[in-house]
Order: structure tokens, then C-alpha cells, then sequence
């Protein structure tokens, strides 16, 4: 009989980083069928719609446990999103620690896998005699920033956006004080207390997973790895992306629409617009954004949602309003770009866009997953970052990696229609352009070879899913 090794795999309960760890668990058992997953998922309000297709396609080795939803009108009000998870996770205490209490009594487990905003659990991992590790769904360069926090913290008397000079991080591209992810631009804040507490607490884990790969972040990936840093063991696994097929019956209507209009353009010609799951635009920008579109010429494919003037990640948690984003659109725009560009309200079927051959352009709000999205199919990109960590993203892309361009914001705190036109022309028909579109298809041939059989994130998984079975042999576990 084949001895099965069990693992705890405990999301976070913002749907942006529930998705990720997901697919992380899906390669893990694809690629090494002994391990089971209990998966483990706290939730704050209601499941998004979203994530019922993805949760549909679980192969029968991962079993998902749902505990009780935690009431959004429980927590403190007008929170950000990210501190509104982490309180979401205190509460789920109890219920994670029962539930794990009725995993275990049979069937001990071997390792917990946490998802980065689910740290708060790590403490059981010892109480249950499992090891401990921590899931990444970033790059390595903000993971860097992550396990840097408390020393700069230390070193820095100022707001790091004040910071005379770039900061410098072992093996990465130096960054600005302002490029830092947005729960650092406050260093009174509750939030960034939480940070410092979570990033230290990271640092004695067993191992930290990261959605990244060698070839993509050498130098970062090389440093993390420097034993002689103190950093906990880094495992490159990624990277690990949505996959076609994942979509139900509406879906599947989007997807149509989508990809019959695509088929009708020249190859490389269409800018695909969209800022992810969670972020949005204000009305001013959205108009902005709108008729730089218009005047570049160029056609598009846009994404739109209703405009919020207060937060960037309005839908950050996976809600969104039912409000028609088409009426915020500038007046005559949807007669006047009939013939030049598509819109479509909210959503669309991002992979299979991307994958398409008329997309020669991604116009992003950098959000990690997007960003390897665009790697993995080819894609350069316009970085446009509005919140989290996606300002260092859009340092990576453009300054480290060099297939992206940034556009300018102005003193209005807007990127302007001009600007807009700007960028796009570079990016669709420029001589910078054709270089970004050049090393991105390299970057998307070494992609395809880190998860072959012999790949470097492949090797990097399959060598710790042996360590697990053995210990798991050597206990007796089942």
C-alpha cells in the first residue's frame, strides 16, 4: 500500500491571496500524488463567485474545510483591506485550532503551509508537531523588503519615502522610499506594526515558499538563499499561474465575447487594459485614462470598473458593487472607439487574453499575479501600480527586468492623457518597445523551463516533497 504524506495548507481570507495558494497546492499534488492537503479556509463574509470554479477543479488528494465565516461588520470599521484579513485571521483562531485538533487525531500531518497573512497560525504548527512554512504569493524582491523590515526599521529615523538615497537590498534593483509596498509609507500606523510583527515572525519558520523563479529574480533569489543572512529557507516554486478551463457557464460567455472580437485583429495590435480583481480607478483618472486610449489610435482591450475617489483596492476582498461601470465612461466615448477598442464591464478571461496573438500589450496595475500572468505569455507591459507591493513590481518590470515602461504621474496626482498616449506608442510601435517584447519572450521560453521536469522550481519542489515523505515514512505517518 503506498504510504500517503499529509500536509495543513491554511489560506488567508482575502480572495487575492486565497487563489494563490490554491494553485500552489494544485502543482504540489499534481506533481507528487502521495500528499494529501487538508486545506484549511478561514473566510471573511461570503465566498466570492470567483472562486467557486477554482475550488470546482480540486483534484480528490486536496479536501477543503470551511470554517465559519467571520462577519465584516465584526471588525473595526474603515480599516484597509490587508488589516481587515489579519483581524478576520485572529478570529478564525479558535475554529483553525479546532479544526486541526479533528485533522490530526488520526492522521498526524507532516508540515503546515500558511498562506503570508495567515502567519498568526504558525504557532499551532508547533503544537501539532508539524513544520512550518510560509507561502509567498510574490516576488522575491518584495520578499527581500519583507525579511529586511525590522533591520531598516531599526536603521531608518525617517518615513522611507523621505529617504535621501535608494534603498538597497541584497541582490535586488534598488528601489525608492515611495516604491515601498503601502503598509510601510506609515511607520506610526497600526498596520505597519502588524507588518514588522508578521515579517518577524517569518523569519523562524522552516521554510518560506515564493512565487517566483531563477532566471526571473537571480539576483534576489541568490541572496535569500545566502545562508549566512539568517533568512529562513527559500524554495522558489513559481511560476504558478491561473490555468485555462477554470471558468463556469458566465465565464464562458465572457470568454467568448472576448476572444470572438480578438480574432478579428492583426497580430501584436490590441493593448490589453486591466487593473486585477481589486483595483480601481477615480473618476478623474478613469476619464484620463479613457481618452489617452482614444488618442493614442491604438486598439484595446479595457476592463472597466465603477471609479472609487477614496480607495484604490475597493474590491481587494473579492466583493464588487453592482453599479454599471459603462455609465462613467466620458460622453460619446463607447460611439466615438466602437471600431478601435472593446469594453467590458468588470471582468474578463485575463489567460486567455493574454495567450492571444493579437495582444502585443498588457497595460497592468502590476499586481504579482498579473505580472507572471504577462511573463508566462509573453506580453510586455505598461506598469501602472496603485496599491500593496505592485509600485515594487513596477520597479522590477521596468527598471530591473526592462520589459515594461511606467508612465509619469503628474503633480495633480494623475497620469495624464498625453502621458498615457505616450507610453502606448512606445510600448506598441517604438524601437523600446520591440526590446521589451524581445526579452520578454525570453523570459517567457525560461518560464516554460523552470516547470519542466528537470526545472529549477520543479527540482526545488519535488526535493522538499521527498524530505516530507521521508519524515513521514520515519514517523509512520500514514
Amino acid at each position: 500500500m503506498a504510504k500517503t504524506t499529509h500536509i495543513v495548507v491554511i489560506p488567508s481570507a482575502g480572495f487575492s491571496h486565497f487563489v494563490p495558494i490554491i494553485h500552489f497546492s494544485k502543482r504540489l499534488v499534481q506533481l507528487h500524488p502521495h500528499i494529501h492537503i487538508s486545506c484549511i479556509i478561514p473566510m471573511l463574509g461570503s465566498l466570492p463567485a470567483a472562486a467557486k470554479p477554482i475550488l470546482q477543479t480540486l483534484p480528490p488528494n486536496i479536501s477543503t474545510i470551511f470554517l465559519p465565516p467571520v462577519n465584516l461588520h465584526d471588525l473595526p470599521q474603515g480599516l484597509p483591506a490587508v488589516v481587515q484579513i489579519q483581524l478576520a485571521m485572529r478570529h478564525s483562531m479558535p475554529s483553525i485550532h479546532h479544526t486541526l485538533q479533528s485533522v490530526t487525531s488520526n492522521t498526524p500531518h507532516v508540515a503546515m503551509v500558511v498562506d503570508s497573512f495567515a502567519a498568526v497560525a504558525l504557532d499551532l504548527a508547533h503544537e501539532f508537531n508539524m513544520l512550518s512554512y510560509v507561502y509567498f504569493p510574490i516576488s522575491a524582491t518584495t520578499l527581500s523588503m519583507h525579511l529586511n523590515l525590522p533591520r531598516l526599521d531599526k536603521e531608518t529615523t525617517c518615513e522611507y519615502r523621505n529617504l535621501p538615497h535608494p534603498i538597497k537590498l541584497p541582490g535586488c534593483v534598488p528601489f525608492h522610499g515611495r516604491d515601498i509596498y503601502a503598509q510601510a509609507q506609515d511607520r506610526t500606523s497600526e498596520l505597519y506594526k502588524m507588518s514588522l510583527k508578521r515579517y518577524t515572525r517569518c523569519r523562524a519558520v522552516d521554510g518560506i515558499f515564493v512565487n517566483s523563479f531563477l532566471a526571473l529574480e537571480k539576483g534576489p533569489i541568490t541572496a535569500l538563499k545566502e545562508e549566512r543572512r539568517g533568512y529562513p529557507r527559500v524554495y522558489p516554486v513559481g511560476p504558478l499561474v491561473q490555468q485555462s478551463g477554470d471558468d463556469d457557464d458566465d465565464d464562458a460567455k465572457g470568454l467568448e465575447h472576448c476572444i470572438t472580437w480578438l480574432d478579428t485583429q492583426k497580430v501584436g495590435s490590441v493593448l490589453y487594459v486591466s487593473f486585477g480583481s481589486g483595483g480601481t480607478l477615480s473618476r478623474e483618472q478613469m476619464n484620463e485614462l479613457a481618452y489617452g486610449l482614444e488618442l493614442s489610435n491604438h486598439k484595446f482591450l479595457w476592463v472597466v470598473r465603477a471609479p472609487n475617489n477614496t480607495k484604490a483596492d475597493a474590491a481587494y476582498l473579492g466583493g464588487h458593487n453592482n453599479v454599471d461601470p459603462l455609465q462613467f465612461l466620458p460622453c460619446g466615448f463607447l460611439e466615438r472607439t466602437k471600431e478601435q477598442g472593446l469594453i467590458v464591464p468588470s471582468w474578463a478571461p485575463q489567460v486567455q487574453v493574454l495567450s492571444h496573438s493579437a495582444v502585443g500589450g498588457f497595460l497592468s496595475h502590476c499586481g504579482w499575479n498579473s505580472s507572471l500572468e504577462s511573463v508566462v505569455h509573453g506580453v510586455p507591459l505598461i506598469t501602472w501600480p496603485l496599491y500593496a507591493e505592485q509600485r515594487m513590481n513596477s520597479v522590477v518590470l521596468s527598471e530591473g527586468l526592462k520589459v515594461g515602461v511606467r508612465p509619469r504621474v503628474s503633480e495633480k496626482g494623475l497620469v495624464e492623457r498625453v502621458e498615457i498616449v505616450q507610453v502606448i506608442k512606445c510600448l506598441m510601435e517604438g524601437k523600446e518597445g520591440r526590446e521589451m517584447q524581445k526579452r520578454m519572450k525570453e523570459l517567457k521560453e525560461e518560464a516554460t523551463i523552470a516547470l519542466k521536469e528537470e526545472g529549477s522550481s520543479t527540482k526545488t519542489l519535488s526535493d522538499l516533497a521527498e524530505m516530507w515523505k521521508k519524515l513521514a515514512w520515519e514517523n509512520q505517518i500514514y
